[in-house]
């Protein structure tokens, strides 16, 4: 025997629907989703970056000095050659990008990758290369209205003791332990932190995050994860 549906059945399954409908709706006209965000972190000195319309920016201010000059192997004068990066993994969130060189902009912040389907994420190859005493950099974004989800758009769901690895160009695999994961307002971006001197090969993973403002087209925080060296190995 057919069963009938009530009146009021029919009535909820519409309105789930049209819920439904309204959420895609959203999702499709903005192109913003909800990536993970770690708490927010104090403040240090920075300076405000520019965003591009539509897109999230990582975009943090440059140091005023590089912790450590690049060369050829991205280490400290009188160190031991550390060789470039050329890829990055990051299996609790599963994350496997190549890496490209970045550099700095005519207007003083540093280079963020370009927004394309094959995202990527970039060194900045100013500073120290991963591995290297200092803290080496790595930037990518979050997401983009175009193509949705980027390379670290899982990256404030890292926690304590996850692992970074990054492939280098002589084979080695450096390998880092996540030690804190925090978000900062652009115009508070902790550059000392970030960029400043530090006693051993250290690294940091940056994107965007918070509140996403629809009319600069950007996100208003930075998500910043810190890391440590706590090994190399073949790869």
């Amino acid at each position: 025997m057919t069963s009938r549906r009530s009146p009021r059945t029919w009535l909820l399954a519409a309105l789930a629907l049209a819920v439904v409908g309204v959420v895609a709706l959203v999702v499709a006209t903005t192109g913003q989703q909800s990536p993970p965000q770690p708490a927010a972190g104090a403040g240090d000195d920075g300076a405000t970056s520019s965003s591009s319309s539509g897109t999230a920016q990582p975009a943090p201010p440059a140091p005023a000095e590089p912790s450590a000059p690049a060369g050829e192997a991205g280490g400290t004068a009188g160190a031991a050659p550390v060789a470039a990066p050329v890829s990055v993994s990051v299996a609790a969130i599963g994350v496997t990008s190549e890496l490209m060189d970045l550099g700095l902009n005519d207007d003083g912040t540093v280079e963020v990758p370009p927004l394309e389907r094959d995202d990527r994420a970039g060194w900045y190859s100013p500073g120290p290369a991963p591995g290297a005493v200092g803290p080496a950099v790595l930037l990518g974004h979050v997401d983009s209205a175009e193509y949705g989800p980027g390379v670290f758009y899982d990256l404030g769901a890292l926690e304590p003791g996850d692992e970074v690895e990054v492939t280098r160009e002589d084979g080695t695999v450096a390998v880092f332990a996540v030690d804190r994961v925090e978000r900062h307002p652009k115009d508070e971006f902790p550059t000392i932190e970030v960029y400043g001197n530090t006693d051993g090969p250290e690294l940091r993973l940056i994107t965007c995050g918070g509140a996403f403002d629809s009319g600069a087209g950007s996100y208003e925080d930075n998500v910043i994860a810190f890391a440590s060296l706590v090994g190399t190995r073949p790869a």
